[in-house]
């Protein structure tokens, strides 16, 4: 349970085909006519789209800049959260001097009668 097990790769299930290379079989000249036919009622192959590229390259300036976006975010919400929670105690003080104040107010007008 507690030894460490290395995987191992299974073999290729899939049928696999191998690669044939053209062979020149003799030397053919080509074949020119006088007048060639004009096909125009074919439309013309469609231009071959690109693969994306799976994998994202970063230079080192690029990993730079993303680390200092990183620590960036990082600075900037942690001060929005502080001052949220500064926030949050100095309105929590604030309610819990208000009774204090008002009963003392109210004291002492009992007190002047």
């Amino acid at each position: 349970m507690f030894q460490p097990r290395i995987p191992v790769n299974p073999l290729p299930t899939g049928i696999v085909t191998p690669l044939v290379l053209p062979t020149v079989t003799a030397d053919i000249t080509p074949h020119h006519t006088d007048h060639a036919a004009v096909c125009n009622h074919h439309d013309p192959a469609p231009a071959p789209v690109p693969a994306p590229a799976s994998a994202v390259r970063l230079t080192p300036a690029g990993l730079a800049v993303v680390v200092a976006g990183g620590a960036g975010a990082v600075l900037v919400v942690g001060a929005v959260l502080v001052s949220m929670l500064l926030a949050v105690a100095v309105s929590a003080a604030s309610v819990a001097v208000c009774p204090v104040v008002l009963r003392s107010l109210l004291n002492g007008q009992h007190r002047r009668r």
